[in-house]
């Protein structure tokens, strides 16, 4: 029974590395034992659970309701285990978040930076993603969205205030291009467009004016699954950039970018930290949410 419990644990390290070397590395085994382990599997289930090719590794149908099966399961024990080990004196153990390259960048590191050198035995692993990832099914102890978009059934804590997005580009791009007045002028413009993860397509820009609510699906050169990157093309004068609005504001005082549909840019509410009740179990993501915590001054 143990050995067919490590089978499954091996073939959820395969499923979600999609690699047999990665995944054989990460367990600490050899290729060749790790393809046999799961070869026994699919033997025993009378299932065919991986495709593989030269090149990559992915799940079958059954392959992956197993992987949606276990990956919760355990991901439970995994939290049990992790609250037990945390009643040491101090903190510790990995807590794992998702979170966009801008709540990163502009709330979470900052925060985090000067905390974590007094709790050394916390350890906090980042995936940068700017869709929206079902935590639990993915193995991370939360995530962080627009309040608007966490599910019910998730502990919900803000973390940060009122934003906004805003469409910016450089002085020359506008005086070569002319500048936009409403959102329907986008379409005579280049613009850069952000991938989405969840789903694979592009973000529609939002905007908002007298109650009157438009989404616009832009074109352009330039096409990016982070926002980062946009500042700087934008910059050198790419086109135009739809980005969180403290990410150039600097820019935007010194004049080396210029904001556009001003008025159809209102505030919205700011990020939430979300996770299922369950990790509020733990002492080291309990130091995490509080040190996250937003508190309007």
């Amino acid at each position: 029974m143990r050995d067919n419990f490590n089978d499954l644990l091996w073939f959820l390290v395969v499923a979600e590395e999609r690699s047999f070397t990665r995944a054989a590395a990460k367990i600490g085994i050899t290729q060749s034992t790790l393809s046999h382990t799961i070869k026994r599997l699919e033997t025993r289930m009378g299932l065919r659970l991986l495709a593989r090719t030269t090149r990559s590794v992915s799940t079958t149908e059954a392959g992956e309701r197993l992987r949606q099966s276990l990956a919760p399961r355990i991901a439970a024990i995994e939290t049990d285990i992790a609250a037990l080990t945390d009643d040491r004196d101090r903190p510790s153990g990995t807590v794992r978040i998702t979170v966009s390259d801008h709540a990163l960048e502009k709330l979470i590191w900052p925060k985090l930076r000067p905390l974590l050198l007094d709790y050394p035995d916390i350890r906090v692993e980042f995936s940068r993603d700017n869709g929206l990832r079902n935590i639990v099914e993915d193995g991370f102890d939360a995530g962080v969205r627009l309040g608007e978009t966490v599910e019910k059934d998730m502990v919900a804590v803000r973390i940060g205030p009122d934003w906004r997005l805003v469409a910016i580009g450089s002085p020359r791009y506008f005086a070569e291009r002319g500048v936009p007045l409403t959102p329907q002028d986008l379409v005579s413009h280049n613009c850069m467009m952000l991938r989405l993860t969840s789903g694979g397509g592009f973000y529609a820009w939002e905007f908002e004016k007298d109650g009157r609510d438009m989404r616009m699906r832009v074109e352009g050169q330039l096409r990016f699954n982070t926002t980062l990157p946009m500042v700087d093309a934008a910059l050198a004068g790419y086109g135009i950039a739809y980005v969180p609005e403290d990410l150039v504001d600097e820019h935007v005082a010194a004049g080396r970018l210029q904001i556009v549909l001003d008025d159809w840019s209102p505030p919205f509410a700011g990020y939430y930290l979300y996770f299922p009740s369950s990790r509020q179990n733990s002492e080291a993501f309990k130091v995490i949410v509080n040190a996250l915590r937003y508190s309007a001054r």
